[in-house]
């Protein structure tokens, strides 16, 4: 995350827009926020639970690697191991203080290994004490990273390196899930690495990211029609979940983190429903499972309205299939 493009919304900011939380009762799995240390944009766990806290149920999440806290000597290929390490000392923290209870870590792995990568996870699984579920490895290559808050570095074309995809197929062999951010014209590449893996559970994260920034300020309803079929491609292959989130970064250009006041959750229901209704259709509720992206998201609203949203967008949906998207497919993915 580029800090420098940002300032960082204070708790004066985020109180201007108070609701009352919605269907408190529904039991949530929060299956993808971050912890880190980075000065003025620190995110640890009384973050977090001040957050998860403001109303909603939530009773687990899942922690999604963000290069923090890698460890600073000893081979390149064990140093995101670090990450692991911090986040399940947050982790025991968390068993010893009210809910939530942080159930579950994506660490990240170069896939490029191939199957050498098991060193990798064996080292992964050992650090986790018992929580290590998967690895992120993005596919995310931004074509122009000069308009772009939060940069994705990793190479064009990683999609088609063989080693890569079998780093994948790894997972799967082994137990563990795979899952990917990237931009939204990357989602066919996204696909050809799922449909390479059909027996790894993979994960879909943020919609592959429309951006709506710099040279696609002007191009959403372009874009949001492309998006829609490849979203419906992508949900044929049985293997492949969705994550529901992850609209609000500053880089899908809604803007609102550069307003006077965070959006309401009308406000967001207005802006983003079609993405969610799309996408649950394509997958079902038994493929998909709502994500805060905290504390990404949190630079443009508050967690208890972000939740309001979502449970606004699905209030026609069965008891049942709330629970699935909310709960029941994150547990089940990561094994919860």
């Amino acid at each position: 995350m580029n800090a420098n493009r940002l300032t960082v919304p204070g708790p004066d900011w985020h109180e201007q827009v108070q609701e009352k939380v919605l269907e408190p009762d529904i039991p949530i799995v929060d299956p993808h926020h971050h912890l880190w240390r980075r000065l003025e944009l620190d995110y640890l766990l009384e973050d977090l639970q001040n957050d998860t806290q403001s109303g909603h149920d939530i009773r687990k999440t899942v922690f999604v690697e963000c290069s923090a806290s890698y460890r600073d000597s000893g081979p390149e290929h064990l140093k995101p191991v670090g990450e692991t390490e911090f986040v399940a000392e947050i982790a025991e923290e968390s068993k010893e203080q009210s809910k939530p209870l942080i159930a579950g870590i994506v660490a990240h792995a170069d896939l490029t290994l191939g199957a050498s990568v098991e060193e990798v996870l064996e080292a992964h699984e050992g650090a986790g004490r018992g929580l290590f579920r998967g690895i992120r490895h993005a596919l995310a290559h931004s074509k122009h990273p000069e308009h772009m808050t939060i940069v994705g570095r990793s190479p064009a074309g990683l999609y088609e390196n063989k080693n890569f995809q079998e780093g994948v197929r790894t997972l799967g062999r082994l137990g563990y899930t795979y899952e990917s951010w990237h931009f939204h014209y990357q989602n066919k590449e996204f696909l050809e690495v799922a449909a390479s893996a059909p027996e790894t559970t993979i994960i879909l994260d943020h919609f592959g990211t429309p951006l709506g920034v710099g040279p696609y300020e002007n191009e959403r309803e372009e874009i949001f029609e492309q998006w829609r079929k490849d979203i419906a491609e992508i949900s044929v292959l049985p293997n492949v979940y969705a994550k529901l989130g992850g609209l609000s970064m500053p880089d899908n250009g809604f803007s609102w983190h550069l307003g006077d006041r965070p959006p309401t959750s009308d406000e967001l229901v207005g802006a983003q429903k079609r993405y969610y209704e799309h996408t649950i259709e394509c997958f079902g509720p038994d493929r998909c499972m709502f994500e805060s992206n905290f504390p990404v998201d949190r630079l443009s609203i508050s967690y208890h309205v972000l939740y309001n949203a979502f449970k606004k967008m699905v209030s026609h949906f069965s008891d049942s299939e709330k629970l699935e998207m909310f709960n029941g497919t994150a547990s089940r993915v990561y094994n919860l």
